[in-house]
Order: structure tokens, then C-alpha cells, then sequence
């Protein structure tokens, strides 16, 4: 990444994502009181997400899932899943808080998406290469099939995207996005209600 690149990236970033969180204020009040009303307390879910070289950082989104309840069987992501949250999910409005991630500068507005804390550990020395830019809301892979990937294909998208990334490809990137968002695409993996856990090359071609 060259440094001019780097500073068109960073300030396209900030303009269009202050933007847009600006304009979308009012659909965000909408969306939060909707989830305060069928989901309760808390409208915002907060969680520490592995961000540039590694970086750690609290991502921001609005919460889809009930709380965990091993007494009610809400213990995984499926059983946890509400239709408002699912259709949170396949309409991206779930990620509109995370632009304040990117108004930060913990995220970019393209770049592999940020995954658990815990798959640091897991990834290959080429996986791991994903890190090597910021994290973005949206990326090669969510206009390649998204959630529909497997994870080998996801992280090849990833690291492909880190060699060969260019502030036009990002633009790009973006307009495919929104073609992705309407038609709803690759919302979940196969009989998931979101994706897989990564377990690890090893592990996830075992369990393949």
C-alpha cells in the first residue's frame, strides 16, 4: 500500500462514512427502538474484534439474537436468531453503528471483515496476512458469495484483496456491495444461521 493510497483511503473513509451516519440517524432511532421493543435491553451489541496488524478494538452493530438462555435451549446462534433479527441481518441495517468503527479509524469502509478474537491463533502465517490492513464493513469476499464461502475461500479473497487492492477495485467493491444487499445474498452458511465456526485449517478440513 502506498502511502498516497493510504491517505485517499483514509479520508474517502471518513467523508462517506460520517455521511452516511449522519443521514442515517433517524433509520438507526427506528431500528433501536424496534430491537428495545421485540429483543429488550441492549439495543447495541459490543464485542472485541482484531483490527490492522492485529490491533484489538470494540466493534459496534445492533443486536440480532436473544440472550443466551441454557434453560429456555437458547445456547447457539440458531436458536438465538429472531426474525427481526434476521432480517436486520439481511439488510445491513444491523451494521449501521459500526460506521462510527470506521469514523474511528478502527475499520475501513472495504478491507477483510473483522472476525473473533479467538481465530488469531488459528489462522495460517498466509491467513494471518488478512490483518495486514484495516478491517472493512464490507470486502472481497462479501461480494463473492459472503456467508455462502467457505472460510479457505473466504481468507483466499482476503489476502488476494490485501496484494491487490486499489482505491478504484474499492469502489468497485462498494457498488457490488449494494447489489449484494438488495438481492440478499450469501446471508448464512448452508443450514447455518450465520457461518460456521472457524476451527482452524486442520480442524475445518477434518470436519469438512
Amino acid at each position: 500500500m502506498t502511502r498516497g493510497y493510504d491517505k485517499t483511503k483514509r479520508a474517502f473513509d471518513l467523508t462517506i462514512a460520517g455521511l452516511l451516519f449522519v443521514l442515517t440517524l433517524p433509520i438507526q432511532a427506528a431500528t433501536g427502538l424496534a430491537i428495545r421493543i421485540r429483543l429488550g435491553n441492549p439495543v447495541l451489541f459490543r464485542q472485541t474484534r482484531p483490527g490492522l496488524h492485529g490491533e484489538l478494538f470494540e466493534i459496534v452493530k445492533f443486536r440480532t439474537m436473544l440472550n443466551v438462555d441454557p434453560e429456555l435451549t437458547r445456547v447457539d446462534d440458531t436458536s438465538r436468531m429472531t426474525p427481526l433479527g434476521h432480517w436486520l441481518r439481511a439488510t445491513s441495517l444491523d451494521e449501521l453503528p459500526t460506521l462510527w468503527n470506521i469514523v474511528r479509524g478502527d475499520m475501513s469502509l472495504v478491507g477483510p471483515r473483522p472476525l473473533l478474537v479467538k481465530y488469531l491463533k488459528r489462522y495460517s502465517p498466509e491467513q494471518a496476512r488478512r490483518h495486514e490492513v484495516r478491517p472493512g464493513l464490507t470486502g472481497l469476499a462479501q461480494v463473492s458469495g459472503r456467508n455462502a464461502l467457505s472460510w479457505a475461500d473466504k481468507f483466499r479473497l482476503d489476502v488476494q484483496y490485501v496484494d491487490h487492492h486499489t482505491f478504484m477495485g474499492d469502489l468497485k467493491i462498494i457498488r457490488s456491495t449494494v447489489g449484494s444487499v438488495v438481492k440478499r445474498d450469501g446471508i448464512s452458511a448452508a443450514g447455518e444461521a450465520t457461518m460456521s465456526e472457524f476451527l482452524g485449517t486442520d480442524n475445518q478440513m477434518e470436519s469438512a
